[in-house]
This record gives structure tokens, sequence and C-alpha cells, in this order.
């Protein structure tokens, strides 16, 4: 639900997105002497999407924590509130959509694709950009996924360096076509962990259902990044 928002003068206060350290997710790539990466967006459009930060600090240097953060007085859509979730990184490899692909390694996977892709009633491009290629869900690095818009390269606006996907914020873990290839694994004990919400577990929308990816400057990760919704 969007929520119809008063003018108001004032500082407005970010909501938390995911904090990642180093030790959990080791290919993370910070800057030197930093170990943790925090990410923060605006609770309002920009204009499609939320504005995201990147906070990249060293763990040992957060001495001091709020006991009640700041909130913004209010939030334009349900869906950038996220709910809290507790992070179990798994490490996955994957592949280029295969619009990033060369027309002939294309028609190969094709054809590679063509007996598995029939005992799931599917076409053999359809099969390998949902079941080989880009993950779907929340993940750091990794592919881009093409799936509303055709692939562009994005220079750092500061050196001009090819820019690579730090993290891609999803509003499903998993897709319907996908079928079971990009499950997570199950969480410890019977059932569903307390406030599981299925495909949809962190609350969060990015437009209609889609993805937004936070590009990256490869070796000055403080750099301005870039964000795209596909």
């Amino acid at each position: 639900m969007r929520l119809a928002v008063q003018a108001y003068d004032g500082p407005i206060a970010m909501l938390p997105v995911a904090q990642l350290y180093v030790r959990d997710v080791p290919d993370l790539s910070p800057p030197e002497g930093k170990d943790l990466l925090q990410v923060l967006w605006c609770p309002f459009d920009h204009p499609i999407m939320p504005r995201t930060l990147l906070f990249w600090r060293s763990a040992a240097a957060v001495t001091d924590t709020l006991d009640t953060p700041p909130e913004p007085p209010a939030v334009q859509f349900d869906g950038y509130l996220p709910e809290p979730c507790v992070l179990e990184p798994e490490q996955i490899t994957e592949y280029p959509d295969h619009l990033e692909l060369r027309e002939e390694l294309r028609e190969q996977l094709k054809q590679w694709s063509v007996p598995q892709a029939a005992e799931e009633d599917m076409d053999p491009v359809t099969y390998y950009d949902c079941v080989l290629s880009d993950a779907p869900g929340w993940k750091v690095g990794g592919w881009p996924a093409w799936n509303s818009t055709d692939p562009s390269s994005q220079p750092c606006s500061e050196c001009g360096t090819g820019m690579e996907v730090l993290m891609t914020i999803a509003t499903f873990e998993e897709g319907d076509d996908a079928g079971n290839s990009w499950s997570p694994h199950p969480h410890p004990g019977a059932g569903p962990y307390p406030g599981h919400r299925g495909y949809n577990a962190t609350g969060v929308q990015i437009g209609s259902g889609y993805r937004q990816h936070l590009f990256v400057c490869p070796p000055e990760p403080e750099h301005p990044h870039i964000e795209l919704m596909t």
C-alpha cells in the first residue's frame, strides 16, 4: 500500500536494508581496512525505487550503538520497510543472462538444454535463464538479471572502470518458473523459521516485483555506485 505523504521540513532518517561482514561473505571486496558494509535506503521513491547509501566501515571501530535507531516520519510504501531477518549466507555458482553471451554460445547452450528443458516443459532459452544462469533473490556479487531491459555497460562516473554488481535486492527469493534449482538450503529444525513469509521473507517490494541491482567500481568501491531496476 502506498501512503500520501504531506510536505515535511526536516531531516529524513534512512531505513536499514542490510549489514554484511566480510567474515560471513568472503567474496565481498571492501576498501582497504574495512570489513563491514551497511546498506541504507530512503523510504521514498527516487523516482521508481528507493535511493540507497553504502557505508563501508571497520567493525572494530563501531563501538557506540543507538538503543533506539531514528525512524522516518513516514514510509511511502509498505514494501520499503524490510522485515528483520537473520542472514545465512550460502555460496553458489551462477552464469550470465543469455543476453550477455555471444550468439554462438547462446545457440550451443540452447542445444545442450533441449533434453532438460523438455522434462520441465520449458523453452531451452527460458530453461537456461531460469534454472542455470543468474539466481533469483537477494545476493552479493554474481550477475544481474535482464528481465525488463537490455544489458548495458555501467562505467564508473569517477574513473570510467566497468562497474560490477555488489548486491541485488529482490522482491522474491525464488521464481515460480525456476523449479527447485535455486531453492535455499532449508532452515534447521522442523517447519519454517518464525516469521517466515515464503517467497517474500523480507517483505521488500521493488517496483511491481523486480530487483534492484547496486553496481560498484571494483578497484574503488567507495566511488559513487549505480542503481538499476530489472
